[in-house]
């Protein structure tokens, strides 16, 4: 009966103070704000604190890696000098909540990232950070502010109050100046800016090849690598004489070709994925009605099917494969490396079709995390899906966190009742949504899409298709590859007659059976086998 009395009473003074049992009313907090001159009205975005062990690179420079940990809040119409408060409340990762982090000295800042409002034409309004040709990236945005970094003792357990002020504003970002063998184009998209109701760009690294000046009437075939946000020049390619490829490309012996990377991000990720999607928007429309033909136009390109060619890894991977398999008659082949999930029976460790949960399996009366990250060469688990989903969602809620398994479910996924993508899974839970998993299936599951349009575009994909993957890809993709291959074997009327190159078990992710020039000599050899008869040789 005492027990029931003192629980009455507490429940009594907790509504008397006007707070719930959860809430926190002491222990250690943070409280974030920018300063006015640093922001004309009100802001809405996220604010973000970064705690690390060391000074040797700012705490928000080091997010992503081991050891830094990092708390975020929303916040709408915030003004200047109000406060963002991080508390017991506040998720975090890799440490979950504030009172479990060891008391240290720790070096602290805080990043506010802003959000643009997005007045899309499917009606929905929509606030998420707009690129500013950083590669989405909160930690390094133009127009983001972040503070001073705090070198201090933090003691979860005290009942303190430490203020942090983003002071500071992070400039644009500088463009490489072009250069004799690399230029670069960037165009606002018709396309886009009507879906997102705000400008939208696109843009292109070009790497030129040896002659290409000398010659004014040579054309020369395209080698389109897709891949991450990078201004960087393809295939990896750097005007070094010690560089691999620059002593391929510079030689005079070497297959000539224009290499391109494309620039595409999106306000969900720094890559669109390059297909149209209800959420992320036409860009496939955008890249090959706007971005390639204004390539083409400034470039001397061949603009002819066998004349176009795909590369690339990882997202890259999985783009090239799509693009050859969605634009079979616009592209003359792809070598595609460790690509994102060609099969959705294997997503980072999550079956789409048969998990109940993206956190763990079910066998019998016991479960298993899943793992999403592995170690190839001990196949150590290193992350699981719980500890992935968590960091995502400490990056941004309604799937702003501009991760990996946010832009799946913003490009394969249904779009949602409030505007945002409807999410495969609860991020806190794991409860797997099995609408959301067929709508997954029928609209971007590659190995399904061909098995059901084999009849169809089989024909025009004969002897396009490499694939190239290690046996211990770091996030399961090689799951997906043994999918696809499966089908793609199976293919008769016709064969496919591509490849399927695999390394040994250890292999992970990165792993490459050739060299950036061996891979451009295939590519040579491919198209010399491919061009229509009778073409001039001008190249």
């Amino acid at each position: 009966m005492k027990a029931i009395q003192h629980l009455l009473l507490s429940l009594l003074v907790i509504a008397f103070l006007g707070c719930s049992p959860n809430e926190t009313t002491s222990g250690l907090r943070f409280s974030l704000s920018f300063p006015q001159e640093l922001a004309e009205g009100t802001l809405t975005g996220r604010m973000f604190l970064c705690i690390a062990r060391d000074d040797e690179e700012e705490p928000r420079l080091q997010v992503g890696r081991y050891g830094v940990q990092v708390f975020g809040e929303d916040f709408e119409n915030l003004s200047a000098g109000a406060t963002v408060e991080i508390s017991n409340e506040t998720l975090g990762y890799p440490v979950e909540w504030l009172k479990d982090l060891p008391k240290g000295d720790y070096y602290v800042q805080t990043v506010v990232s802003k959000y643009t409002k997005f007045e899309r034409a499917d009606g929905h309004t929509l606030w998420l950070h707009n690129d500013q040709w950083e590669g989405q990236n909160w930690r390094k945005s133009p127009g983001n502010l972040y503070s001073d970094v705090m070198k201090l003792t933090i003691d979860p357990s005290e009942d303190r109050t430490i203020e942090l002020v983003a002071n500071n504003e992070i400039p644009p970002i500088e463009i490489p100046e072009d250069t004799e063998w690399v230029k670069r184009i960037k165009i606002q998209s018709d396309i886009l800016t009507e879906f997102w109701g705000q400008p939208m760009y696109l843009g292109a690294t070009i790497l030129l090849p040896k002659g290409y000046e000398s010659n004014p009437d040579a054309y020369y075939p395209t080698i389109y690598q897709q891949g991450h946000f990078s201004l960087r020049p393809p295939l990896r390619f750097q005007e070094d004489p010690e560089n691999e490829l620059y002593q391929s490309w510079t030689s005079d012996d070497f297959p000539r070709f224009l290499a391109v990377t494309i620039q595409h991000p999106t306000p969900y990720f720094d890559d669109s994925y390059a297909v149209n999607s209800v959420n992320n928007g036409p860009y496939g429309d955008a890249i090959h009605e706007e971005l390639i033909p204004k390539i083409e136009e400034e470039f001397r390109t061949i603009s002819k099917p066998w004349a176009r060619l795909l590369t690339g890894g990882s997202t890259g991977g999985w783009e090239s494969f799509a693009l050859q398999v969605f634009y079979p008659d616009f592209y003359g082949g792809t070598w595609s490396f460790a690509p994102d999930p060609l099969d959705f029976r294997n997503v980072e460790g999550i079956n789409v079709y048969e998990d109940k949960n993206a956190f763990y399996k079910q066998h019998e009366w016991y479960k298993v995390p899943i793992i999403n990250t592995r170690n190839p060469e001990t196949a150590e688990a290193v992350l699981t899906s719980e500890q992935r989903n968590r960091m995502e969602l400490v990056n941004g809620t309604k799937g702003r966190s501009g991760q990996q398994l946010d832009i799946w479910s913003a490009v394969f996924g249904p779009l949602g009742e409030d505007g945002y993508f409807k999410p495969l899974f609860n991020k806190r839970t794991g409860e797997m949504d099995s609408t959301v998993a067929e709508y997954w299936k029928e609209n971007y599951d590659l190995r399904y899409y061909l098995e059901q349009n084999w009849a169809e575009i089989g024909p025009k994909l004969v002897g396009k298709l490499h694939l190239i993957t290690g046996h211990m890809d770091n996030f399961y993709l090689n799951q997906g590859v043994y999918h696809m291959e499966e089908f793609l074997e199976s293919t008769q009327n016709p064969y496919y007659s591509g490849t399927v190159t695999y390394g040994s078990k250890q292999k992970g992710h990165r792993w490459r059976p050739y060299s950036q020039a061996e891979l451009v000599q295939k590519m040579a050899e491919h198209i010399e086998k491919n061009m229509p008869a009778g073409t001039i040789e001008r190249y």
